[in-house]
């Protein structure tokens, strides 16, 4: 995430500030530009990094998902009508005046930041309109009333909004007995499943590495679910895969070793927009070519590590309090090949829609 300021006053700005606090400037997030811009009363033209406010709007949903990004007005629409790019992919959310809807704007704010992200690693996104069955959507959903399950359908990723209550987060991840649970953290997971069907699925070179790698996706899920809730996970687990979780099956050590990349690549940008890394580590140097992950894993490690004992200087637990070893990072060299490659390559790009 880069270091945003205040185009009118130089203040530094957070990723999801709607108004400077120091001048007052409307400004909204341009994903197009990567940047907080000022949405100007008078002509655009007149005021350098701002947008001209007839022609732009913050999104619909500013109030009731507080979300800041910014909307190009459509003639004939409404401005009521106006969602951004992240809005325009919720496919459902809770009614107005149900208890969770302050959790539907925790997990709009934390979606809005996945989005960002693979936008800024050219990833492609394929939404429902554009392909209806099998297109990317969110169903944000509110489990007072009926039992929802996270996951990932067809391009569908679902999200129990329980899950925005940090006492009832907290609680499932002490049961659960996993380091970390966060509303980001599930969705770069179902995002990952997502790509797989996306870019793997329908690739044979790439499917032949991932059984290599990974095993094999056509296994039964539900007998994999059955047994790793019955047996835990394998002796020494740890010696390949990311987390216990992902050993319950090929498909999930996917989805967790992909969230883990958009982790690692996220957490490196922002360490390097505010001199914590260097300037190699963000999104605007593309970490090119065979060698690329290897540079991103010399930068990652020290990194991870200083951030660890930061946090235990504050009294807190490791900020990523994970270990990465040899059979994890060639998945996730394998990832991240496949992400170089895929948005490298216009032909592989357009293959997947993008």
């Amino acid at each position: 995430m880069r270091d945003f300021r205040c185009p009118n006053c130089g203040q530094h700005l957070t990723f999801e500030n709607s108004v400077c606090l120091a001048c007052g400037s409307a400004v909204g997030f341009s994903l197009q530009d990567a940047t907080l811009l000022v949405i100007a009363s008078g002509p655009a033209s007149e005021h350098d990094g701002a947008v001209d406010a007839d022609e732009y709007r913050l999104c619909a949903n500013m109030h009731l998902a507080e979300c800041n990004w910014l909307v190009k007005l459509q003639p004939g629409s409404g401005d009521n009508q106006q969602l951004c790019a992240s809005c325009r992919l919720t496919r459902t959310r809770p009614a107005d005046g149900d208890p969770a809807l302050p959790a539907f704007a925790a997990a709009e704010a934390a979606k809005r930041r996945l989005v960002a992200e693979l936008a800024e690693l050219k990833l492609p996104i394929v939404d429902r309109h554009t392909d209806p069955e099998y297109g990317l959507a969110f169903d944000l959903l509110s489990s007072e009333h009926e039992k929802v399950f996270t996951g990932h359908h067809n391009g569908v990723i679902t999200l129990d909004l329980a899950e925005g209550d940090d006492v009832h987060r907290e609680r499932l991840r002490v049961s659960m007995d996993e380091p970390y649970r966060t509303l980001l953290g599930h969705f770069r997971h179902e995002i990952g499943h997502y790509y797989f069907y996306r870019l793997i699925g329908p690739a044979p070179d790439y499917l032949a590495r991932f059984r290599e790698l990974f095993g094999d996706p056509d296994a039964d899920y539900q007998a994999a679910l059955d047994r790793h809730y019955e047996q835990g996970p394998p002796p020494h687990w740890d010696d390949e895969h990311v987390s216990s979780y992902a050993t319950m099956h090929p498909a999930e050590d996917w989805a967790e070793t992909f969230a883990h990349y958009l982790h690692v690549r996220d957490t490196l940008d922002t360490a390097a927009a505010f001199g914590f890394a260097s300037a190699g580590a963000t999104f605007d140097r593309r970490a090119l070519g065979p060698s690329g992950f290897d540079v991103i894993v010399e930068m990652w490690l020290p990194l991870a590590w200083a951030l660890n004992m930061v946090n235990r200087s504050m009294g807190r637990d490791d900020l990523y309090p994970f270990v990465l070893p040899n059979a994890v990072l060639e998945k996730m060299r394998f990832i991240h090949q496949v992400v170089d490659e895929v948005t490298s390559d216009p032909a592989k790009r357009a293959a997947v829609g993008g």
